[in-house]
């Protein structure tokens, strides 16, 4: 009886523990989340919301009447996120496809450990190298000034997202019963077939997740995309437009700002903004997700 017991309370401490654990994650997120909002709110007490959602200016030094529209970081960070997307999406899912169904024993140990190494890179040695690589090629090619630019950024967005979109498309990939598979070999499919039609449509909820998290490493990203995608504040008419996104915006802004200032409450504003586009683009995902988990 007193093994019973102790089992019985070991399960509940253990289920306390990791019910404490999610809330106290949710309530840090909440808080965060609480807080961005606390103080931009204080923004809208000398800047309308017309100018600051709607305007393209954002030029807080400027004499006379400063000017705090973020309508352009929201497009640049947009520009960058989606062309990051657009290189790191097919090429995340085709090496995942390839580690989880094509590649020998031998190949994937080595091809995933260089690929998980690849997520260890600091973000400062990737932006050097798009300063000191990536961008003149990107000029020599494009015949540009110079290489800093949301291209530029992007194409570094996608190197640093292709190990997360990899790593947990494989897994889902690599999840997918093998009885699936078997039963579309013995309709007459080849392996082709059976990993286009059958084994990644299965496969799709995790794959969306890992879409997920890949965007989100891109679109969080501070110090790449500030040294390497020209870092201006005007509305960008391309990929070859030079860029500020909002987090380069803060990094750059926030330690030098005067406490207490519309400057100061604005960035907090940008903050909350940049964690509303990324909650929604989330959710929107996880939308897509579950109905996949459900057709499938």
């Amino acid at each position: 009886m007193s093994k019973l017991r102790t089992r019985f309370l070991a399960d509940r401490i253990a289920r306390f523990l990791f019910a404490f654990a999610a809330l106290f994650s949710v309530g840090i997120l909440l808080g965060i989340f609480v807080m961005l909002l606390y103080n931009g709110a204080k923004t809208f007490e000398s800047v309308s919301p017309g100018n600051f959602f709607f305007s393209t200016e954002w030029n807080p030094s400027a004499y006379g009447e400063a000017s705090f529209g973020v309508l352009s970081m929201v497009a640049s960070t947009l520009l960058v996120t989606i062309g990051a997307m657009a290189i790191a999406v097919p090429l995340g899912i085709g090496a995942a496809a390839y580690l989880a169904e094509v590649a020998s024993e031998r190949v994937r140990e080595i091809l995933k450990p260089a690929i998980e190494l690849l997520a260890a890179i600091p973000s400062v040695a990737v932006g050097f190298i798009g300063i000191v690589v990536v961008g003149p090629f990107l000029a020599k090619i494009f015949n540009l000034s110079n290489g800093l630019n949301a291209l530029n950024g992007s194409i570094l967005l996608a190197v640093m997202s292709l190990p997360t979109i990899i790593t947990v498309a494989e897994d889902a990939i690599r999840s997918v019963p093998t009885s699936f598979k078997e039963a579309s070999y013995a309709l007459g499919g080849n392996p082709w077939t059976t990993l286009v039609r059958v084994t990644l449509p299965a496969a799709a909820s995790g794959i969306i997740a890992a879409v997920i998290l890949g965007m989100g490493r891109a679109i969080g990203e501070t110090m790449t995309v500030l040294m390497a995608a020209g870092n201006a504040t005007g509305f960008p008419e391309g990929f070859f437009s030079p860029v500020r996104t909002m987090t380069a915006t803060i990094a750059i802004e926030l330690g030098e700002v005067p406490f207490g200032t519309p400057h100061y409450y604005s960035l907090f504003a940008v903050g909350a903004l940049l964690f509303i586009l990324s909650l929604g683009f989330n959710l929107i995902a996880e939308r897509i997700a579950a109905r996949f988990r459900y057709n499938h």
